[in-house]
């Protein structure tokens, strides 16, 4: 037998023994069981966020259209129900303010203690999110589900820790990981776009230990919103019939213009977030309520201006638009724009994912209508604008492309759609930097702990 016989040898596995090991390791596969399961749990939460979600904004459209004055009164209704989101979300669970996903990324910081973490990510702080997040869309605020289903995941999964033994290996950030990415999955309907997810935005510290249990967590999540909704496409089938060379010139004016536009709004949000010494940071510090209530109005406002098509997270009109059928008014995108800002800025729990996809939508509709395109020609341009958009506000060019691209079924747009994500991502690194990392910095007080903090500390440090 030579070198190679005797090295094939040596690497080549024994069934039987290696059958032996893993029954024998009854516990660790009970512990993977309980993985999997709560991964299953999760894409059912998420799913039943979804069904919520969408009854919330079904039920702001039907109020809004009920009667005649109907519109007028959502002048009221709307900064009412902001102030009362915010005030339940201040007196009882501060950590779930803002998007979701920085509080995610603050909670894997290994030196934070349990009850930090716990502040940021639990089930508590989950079931909380979901209700409130509801809440917003009932208010017809400008907000998504998407990025709040990050930490709904988060913190459904990390509550399988207290089930797992002390010799699993699995810990709390293996768990948020899969949780958070599980929740992208299944908000998306898209599992491919959940595992980049977790490698793009959530694996920046340290490594996952459990990488392969992680990922198939991931795909479980994102099965049983596939096994409920079906292969949905949230906007319908892109219809593309052929790219050609003319289209060059529009689809990079669109990735400037999507960079650009998504650069100022991810500086914008930080800024707002953090505080600036103007009158509106001030006014936002020393009176919440009111200043919630002012955001409120304005965006309550701007829907009464578009006819309600920027309330909500804007799957409407962007399916509108890329079907060709949309009749939205001419300065919808700088007003969807001003109405996401201010949703975020009230400091209601509000996710920015998928009215960023509205925002880029606009942005690819205004391009092909100043470039003269025709309307088959404008609907590529439409989906450049939405991966475009969503990249430079997330920094994240990767994930943003794999799930523009299974949202709309643009496999035919691969090519550009990846060039188009990756383009505006680096326009945006020029005026901003990552969105996420910064708001992550913002989510603790240093001392005292959470649950001792005053209000207005809390007030001023998260977004």
């Amino acid at each position: 037998m030579g070198w190679y016989g005797r090295a094939m040898r040596d690497v080549e596995p024994d069934f039987w023994r290696n059958l032996r090991e893993e029954l024998a390791a009854g516990r660790q596969w009970a512990d993977r069981s309980v993985v999997l399961g709560y991964a299953a749990l999760t894409g059912g939460v998420v799913v039943g966020f979804t069904l919520l979600a969408e009854a919330a904004s079904h039920g702001f459209e039907q109020m809004r259209t009920s009667h005649a004055w109907a519109p007028w009164l959502m002048l009221l209704w709307t900064p009412l129900l902001t102030v009362a989101l915010l005030w339940w979300t201040r007196r009882f669970v501060p950590g779930a303010m803002g998007s979701g996903i920085p509080q995610v990324v603050r909670a894997l910081d290994d030196g934070l203690t349990p009850d930090e973490r716990s502040f940021l990510v639990s089930l508590r702080v989950s079931l909380h999110k979901i209700g409130l997040v509801a809440g917003g869309l009932l208010a017809g605020l400008s907000i998504g589900r998407e990025g709040p289903t990050v930490q709904v995941g988060a913190g459904v999964m990390v509550h399988a820790r207290r089930w797992l033994s002390l010799q699993s290996g699995i810990d709390g950030h293996d768990l948020m990981v899969a949780g958070a990415a599980a929740g992208i999955a299944a908000a998306f309907n898209t599992p491919l776009g959940g595992i980049i997810f977790a490698l793009e935005q959530l694996s920046r510290r340290r490594s996952m230990s459990h990488s392969a249990l992680v990922i198939v967590s991931i795909v479980l999540a994102g099965l049983v919103a596939v096994a409920v909704f079906g292969n949905n496409t949230y906007f319908g089938e892109l219809r593309v019939q052929q790219l050609s060379w003319s289209l060059l010139g529009p689809g990079l004016l669109v990735a400037l213009v999507a960079g650009l536009a998504g650069g100022l709004f991810s500086r914008l949000v930080v800024a707002s977030a953090r505080g600036l010494p103007d009158r509106f940071s001030r006014w936002r510090v020393a009176h919440p309520l009111r200043f919630a209530a002012g955001c409120g109005l304005a965006v309550a406002v701007i829907g009464l201006v578009t006819g309600g098509t920027t309330a909500g997270a804007g799957y409407a009109p962007t399916a509108a638009l890329l079907a060709g059928q949309a009749e939205l008014p001419g300065v919808y995108t700088l007003l969807k724009f001003c109405a996401t800002w201010l949703s975020a800025w009230s400091g209601v729990p509000a996710g920015v994912f998928a009215p960023s996809l509205a925002i880029g939508a606009g942005i690819g509709n205004d391009v092909a209508l100043l470039t003269r395109v025709g309307p088959e020609a404008a609907i590529p341009l439409i989906a450049l604008g939405m991966v475009g958009f969503l990249a430079a506000t997330t920094q994240g060019p990767i994930t943003a492309f794999i799930i523009v691209m299974e949202m709309v079924s643009g496999h035919a747009m691969v090519l550009s759609l990846m060039a188009c994500s990756l383009m505006a991502s680096g326009v945006a690194r020029l005026i901003t930097r990552p969105m996420y990392l910064e708001l992550a910095a913002l989510m603790l007080p240093a001392a005292p702990p959470p649950a001792a903090a005053p209000a207005a500390d809390i007030e001023g440090r998260n977004p």
